[in-house]
């Protein structure tokens, strides 16, 4: 029996800049091209059933860019939110963030917090953006609200599980991603997502972001449908997790 569609995706976007590169352009127009991109996957993945997407956008590491690019692509995210976000909620979509977010201009704070907040009783897929994200960072701050938690004897050490930790990471109340795609054919995870995918279905793609097509995400959830997920088991299993 195939693997049904997953209920979560994660996708790290790799690419715009040496996608740019080999058109002749400049890398930033490849972070326009792939922001376009984005809108395409949306939809394809609302079309597609699946609950969750989420998409690896800008990296703690991403601030260590030149400032030129820093600032543009902090410019296309001011410009996303005022003209695309309205779209994506109307069309039932949750608007999600993880991340630090104070790293960002307190302006680009805002207008984040203000979509979450419009799109917080949708019903529909579940959109979130990683946006100064880093899975280290991520958990080492799990385990710091966890310690903290134990020092106001609200947990006894012998009480922390998988659960625990995973209730305090920014991914709180997601299922883990089943699938986890990588554009640009690089074979790293470049520190997403680390506790969460575990056990997730790797797919890599020669493909740069801009290239990755609603054809190419189809590709990669035909890929997934075929894998024997056996979760350390001996026997495979379909549709998840038991």
């Amino acid at each position: 029996m195939p693997n049904p569609i997953p209920q979560h995706v994660a996708i790290i976007m790799d690419g715009n800049g040496r996608w740019a590169k080999k058109q002749g352009l400049l890398r930033v127009q490849g972070h326009e091209v792939g922001v376009q991109r984005i809108e395409e996957i949306i939809q394809a993945a609302q079309d597609k059933g699946i609950r969750y997407l989420t998409l690896y956008a800008f990296s703690k590491e991403n601030w260590r860019r030149p400032k030129d690019e820093v600032a543009f692509l902090m410019g296309l995210l001011s410009a996303y939110l005022d003209k695309k976000i309205e779209t994506l909620i109307k069309n039932n979509c949750v608007f999600n963030v993880i991340g630090e977010i104070g790293d960002l201009a307190e302006f680009l704070q805002k207008k984040l917090t203000q979509a979450m907040e419009n799109s917080r009783k949708n019903t529909g897929l579940v959109v979130t953006f990683a946006l100064s994200y880093s899975s280290r960072r991520e958990i080492l701050r799990a385990c710091q609200k966890i310690a903290e938690q134990a020092v106001r004897g609200e947990i006894e050490p012998s009480g922390i599980n998988e659960e625990t930790f995973s209730a305090n990471l920014y991914t709180a109340g997601m299922p883990d991603p089943e699938l986890l795609i990588r554009t640009s054919g690089e074979f790293r995870i470049s520190n997403f997502l680390l506790w969460q995918i575990s056990y997730a279905e790797l797919y890599i793609t020669q493909k740069c972001w801009p290239e990755f097509t609603r054809d190419e995400f189809e590709k990669a959830l035909e890929d997934y449908k075929g894998r024997e997920r056996r979760f350390g088991d001996t026997c495979a299993v379909t549709g998840g997790k038991t």
